[in-house]
């Protein structure tokens, strides 16, 4: 049975654009290939483990013809819209008071300000408050799809993981949960919507 439920937020409430990094870095002096040194520092970025100013300079390097300001656009040019119908569905939710709710992303301080900007703090506010828990990796200094993110969130809330569903776009994600015993719902983007997760329980 469950009751706990703990969600993504990129491509399960905020839609993406996760292609335009691949698209801008050819017009910016880069390559389309996504090097080791350039996955690296995303992880570093999302755990919190450096500066946003330490990011976006190593992201110079990748985008040579970029400007700092046209690295940030691009970056956050990812981020699009949120449809109210998910907010909505998220609010109704966690009025019933039926599970516990919990947000867990992997997301960078960068994000998250665009984030609250594109929304407007009030919208930002009701999605954050529908959560018992809001939990940024930046912020926790853990990432998915690391098994230690998953115990922590498990741990410090007192939950049991056979009674409790991950809702994530990436597979690597839930398949890393469902070793932990998790039930897990890996959503099809664009063939799947978070609004439909009645069906899943």
């Amino acid at each position: 049975m469950i009751k706990n439920i703990i969600f993504d937020f990129g491509d399960i409430f905020i839609n993406l654009d996760k292609e335009i990094i691949f698209r801008e870095i050819l017009r910016f002096g880069g390559s389309a290939e996504l090097s080791p040194e350039l996955i690296a520092l995303n992880h570093k970025y999302e755990t919190g483990s450096i500066s946003s100013e330490t990011f976006i300079k190593g992201l110079s390097e990748v985008y040579p013809q970029a400007s700092q300001d046209e690295i940030v656009r691009i970056w956050n040019g990812m981020l699009l819209d949120f449809p109210q119908v998910r907010l909505e569905f998220l609010e109704n939710l966690a009025k019933e008071n039926t599970y516990r709710l919990f947000l867990l992303s992997n997301t960078n301080a960068l994000h998250i300000k665009a984030v609250e900007e594109k929304m407007g703090n009030e919208h930002y506010n009701r999605f954050k408050n529908s959560f018992e828990k809001f939990y940024l990796s930046h912020e926790i200094h853990l990432r998915k799809p690391n098994a230690n993110i998953y115990d922590f969130v498990l741990e410090e809330n007192g939950l049991k993981a056979k009674e409790t569903l991950f809702i994530d776009d990436t597979k690597e994600n839930t398949d890393a949960a469902e070793k932990l015993g998790i039930q897990c719902w890996n959503l099809i983007v664009g063939k799947e919507d978070i609004i439909d997760l009645k069906a899943k329980l």
